[in-house]
């Protein structure tokens, strides 16, 4: 064994069977918690895919052209329906309404986790500097992994699907909405300091809205990787366009693959275009 090149195994340390062990802990420990946390979710996903597919597809479509309409431009709306219909066209609209009920309970999650977040660490640079770890291993470790405790977790199906997603896409949330926070004016916080403002007021009145185009932005990233989670969300449960693609893969069906795929990237751009919309349409003076 030549030890300049061999790294030695004495110093070999197997890290990976303290978080499994951590991990049976918290299942042995705590499962009432997890199976607390898993109806919850579980009722919202619920109701919320009921939504989806009991509203009629025309008004949908009408909807999305109308937001499209409003927030850019009317030939923006024509091109987000027209996206919306080739789906359905497609014979995709239930799995797209699916693939969505899932998208929207993550992203409420995360935003609801990744917004009071970011305004802490905005006000707390000490607690930021720990949690920047934290969300520097969400971005990077490989989406994959999301899934092992997932399953752990909640077992299979839909829940842990939006466990798996709501790790990997709240860091844009907290990240962006600090960023925000942090970007607003220091005059007009010390003008609102003056006029006896309380910290609540300062931060409703002045901060929010004038971080609001900034935290949307996060919420459009956090959106995006979402739904960049939908394929491997299936591989656990999780129905939809991902499901198609994963068995388009199985069955090593190249039709069936592209419309799934060609269907998932004509939803993330209707949603990027209509979020991004959302954040340059209400833009606060500075």
């Amino acid at each position: 064994m030549n030890t300049l090149f061999d790294f030695p195994e004495f110093f070999t340390i197997n890290i990976g069977q303290y978080v499994e062990s951590f991990i049976k802990w918290l299942i042995h420990n705590y499962d009432f918690f997890f199976d607390a946390i898993k109806e919850g979710v579980l009722w919202f996903l619920l109701h919320a895919r009921s939504v989806f597919m009991w509203f009629p597809w025309v008004g949908v479509i009408i909807i999305v052209f109308i937001l499209g309409w409003k927030l850019i431009s009317w030939k923006s709306g024509v091109t987000f329906a027209g996206l919306l219909f080739l789906i359905g066209a497609m014979g995709l609209w239930d799995e797209m309404m699916l693939t969505l009920s899932v998208v929207l309970v993550a992203v409420v999650i995360a935003c609801l986790i990744g917004v009071p977040l970011g305004i802490l660490i905005a006000y707390n640079s000490r607690f930021g500097a720990m949690v920047k770890p934290v969300l520097d291993a969400m971005q990077t470790m490989p989406s994959f992994v999301y899934l092992i405790p997932a399953i752990m977790l909640f077992g299979l199906g839909s829940v842990p699907a939006v466990f798996a997603t709501v790790i990997y896409s709240t860091p844009p949330a907290i990240r962006l909405t600090s960023l925000a926070i942090k970007g607003v004016s220091k005059e007009m916080v010390e003008a609102g300091n003056a006029f006896g403002s309380t910290k609540w007021q300062i931060l409703t009145k002045i901060e929010l809205p004038q971080a609001f185009p900034t935290i949307m932005m996060g919420i459009n990233q956090t959106t995006m990787m979402a739904m960049a989670m939908v394929v491997i969300s299936s591989m656990i449960g999780a129905k939809g366009l991902g499901l198609n693609v994963l068995q388009a893969i199985n069955r090593i069906d190249i039709g069936m693959g592209f419309e799934a795929g060609i269907s998932i990237v004509f939803l993330a751009i209707t949603i990027d275009r209509i979020t991004q919309g959302i954040a340059d349409k209400y833009k606060f003076p500075k």
